[in-house]
Parts: structure tokens; C-alpha cells; sequence
């Protein structure tokens, strides 16, 4: 049995509101999918951009795998992320028109080991915004500090 790894993304929750998410499918080198496995990449300063209608992830860090040799891949690269047509065009189309971006927001593995991206749709907050944010998680909290008491 294989051991999912989930990476998250917190910044984005709290930077971005989310509008729509996807699940990606990466391409991926042999050295890249080891590291990914053993826990070893970011992606929070990661954001995803269009090249002749292809959805490249770029500035997310995988780290080099310790026991690759001369084959082994560059930590920040641009990575191609595997959608269908249809939902290609709908991303590119918001993307042009109404000034959206696409953010990715959690890298997971299956279970069968295939490194998956979940990405979103997201429109950036104002500071308003997160001060609201922080205001619900505050009284989160503190209703569940309350229910665990009693």
C-alpha cells in the first residue's frame, strides 16, 4: 500500500477567494515523482499560467531527489498540467476576461501513486476581506473550545 502525501496550500485560502477548483494531472520526470512521494515540495508561492491553450504550474518547488544522478530535475521548473479541452477553454476564457487566476491549492498522490494537483479558479481579496476571515476563524475556535469543555 502506498502512502498518500497531501501538500496544501494555506496562503491561498486566506490571499484568494476560490471560486472553482479542478483536479490536474501533472507531467512528471522519474526523479520528480520520488521526491513528491517522500514529502518534498511546495506550493505555495506556485501559480499557473497558459501557453498556446496548454496550463503550465510554475514556481512550485520540488525539491532534487537525494539519489538521482545526472538525470535529475531542476527544483523550479514549469510543470504541464493535464485537463480536459473543454475545461481548458473555460479557465482560459476567465482568465482573459474577467481578470481571474488560477492558483493551485493542494498536491496529492492517488492511491495508485499518480501525483495529482488540485487547482482553483481565484479572485484576489481585499484586506477587508481577510480581516473577516480571521474574525470567523477566531469565533470558530472559540465555539469549539466551548463544546469541548461541556
Amino acid at each position: 500500500m502506498i502512502k498518500t502525501v497531501n501538500i496544501l496550500n494555506k496562503r491561498a485560502r486566506f490571499d484568494y477567494e476560490i471560486l472553482e477548483t479542478y483536479t490536474a494531472g501533472m507531467v512528471l520526470t522519474g526523479t520528480e515523482i520520488k521526491s513528491i512521494r517522500l514529502g518534498k515540495a511546495q506550493i505555495t508561492e506556485g501559480f499557473c499560467e497558459f501557453h498556446n491553450l496548454e496550463l503550465f504550474a510554475i514556481n512550485t518547488y520540488i525539491e532534487e531527489y537525494a539519489f538521482g544522478n545526472q538525470f535529475n530535475h531542476k527544483s523550479r521548473s514549469e510543470r504541464k498540467l493535464l485537463l480536459n479541452k473543454r475545461e481548458l477553454k473555460s479557465l482560459h476564457k476567465s482568465v482573459q476576461v474577467k481578470g481571474l487566476t488560477i492558483i493551485p491549492l493542494k498536491l496529492h498522490t492517488t492511491e495508485k501513486g499518480i501525483a495529482k494537483l488540485d487547482i482553483g479558479l481565484c479572485r484576489g481579496k481585499k484586506t477587508y476581506d481577510k480581516r473577516e476571515s480571521l474574525k470567523e476563524q477566531d469565533t470558530k475556535r472559540d465555539i469549539d473550545r466551548i463544546k469541548k469543555s461541556f
